[in-house]
């Protein structure tokens, strides 16, 4: 028998990604899931490709509506809901400081209103049947990536979203709990710059190759992820609650760890004119790492080169 036999899941986002792989672990273990997304038709190839057990609901996480009436039809379909799963993000490739107001209210509509919206109109199905909620957060959202400020800004604020409703959970014995991927392929690799909405291609070297590499010696994978998902959906972690797991192979257990890794990269990424004046280096160390400081309007072409993780 699987660990999640039973269960009755509600996955946000899960058409592609992280989310579809979430969805085909927990069916794997037993549980019947609902999956939702913006695009229809990759909402019908993704419940075509998870068979009986899993249906697909057309909703936009932006979408108050939507997203009340996603629930409903998820806990009518499957008879209650005993995990709700927010995995459903977008980003945008820019500093913080040139963010445009639009891509700052189209982000955090759904990467922090969104995920609001799901946990309260999820809560009282999940309350009669003492569930949990799972929030997919980020590396980005505990030390933040320049790149992507704004996704970083909103990730850090689902880390906090998930502590406080694991304290108004606590009575009703509902766990929340928030899960931070870091190096994940193929990761959130289809984000665009201000003005553009996020494609559901991807882009890049297959596997992350050019990404920097984790201390553990691999890049992730969304199996990574999902086998996290379901160890919190699972009545294993029936006493945890509050808690936000990095699955990020180590890249934020150090800080010289990760200068190196993203030092070195952008030193690959950025030979050339970039090099000469456009950036300030301090403190170059016997170990190869350095501080590597943009100047001016270099800055917005560094963030641009730098990798695009979870």
């Amino acid at each position: 028998m699987g660990l999640l036999e039973g269960k009755r899941a509600l996955i946000t986002g899960g058409t592609t990604g992280l989310g579809l792989a979430v969805a085909r672990r927990f069916l794997a273990e037993g549980a019947r899931v609902v999956i939702t997304g913006r695009d229809p038709g990759l909402g019908g190839q993704a419940e075509q490709a998870l068979g009986p057990e899993a249906r697909f609901v057309a909703a936009d996480a932006a979408d108050p509506d939507a997203v009340a009436s996603s629930v409903s039809v998820a806990a009518a379909h499957l008879g209650g809901l005993d995990v709700l799963v927010n995995n459903a993000g977008v980003g945008v490739t820019a500093r913080l400081i040139d963010t445009p107001l639009a891509d700052y209210d189209r982000v955090m509509n759904v990467n922090v209103r969104g995920c609001l919206l799901y946990a309260q109109h999820a809560y009282p199905h999940l309350a009669r049947n003492r569930g949990c909620m799972i929030h997919i957060a980020s590396d980005a959202g505990i030390w933040g990536e320049q790149a992507i400020g704004l996704y970083s800004v909103t990730k850090a604020a689902v880390v906090m979203l998930g502590k406080m409703l694991a304290l108004d959970g606590g009575p009703d014995g509902v766990r929340s709990n928030v899960l931070c991927p870091g190096d994940i392929w193929p990761g959130m690799r289809h984000m665009g710059p201000p003005g553009e909405q996020d494609s559901t291609k991807q882009d890049g070297a297959e596997g992350g190759d050019d990404w920097p590499m984790p201390p553990i010696g691999r890049i992730g994978q969304a199996g990574d992820v999902a086998a996290a998902a379901v160890f919190y959906a699972s009545d294993q972690a029936e006493f945890i609650t509050g808690t936000t797991l990095l699955v990020d192979g180590g890249m934020t257990a150090g800080y010289l760890q990760r200068e190196r890794g993203a030092g070195n990269r952008a030193s690959e990424l950025l030979a050339g004119a970039v090099w000469r004046g456009a950036l300030a280096v301090e403190g170059g160390s016997e170990d190869g790492s350095t501080n590597v400081l943009p100047a001016g309007p270099a800055c917005t072409a560094w963030c641009r080169a730098l990798p695009r993780r979870y």
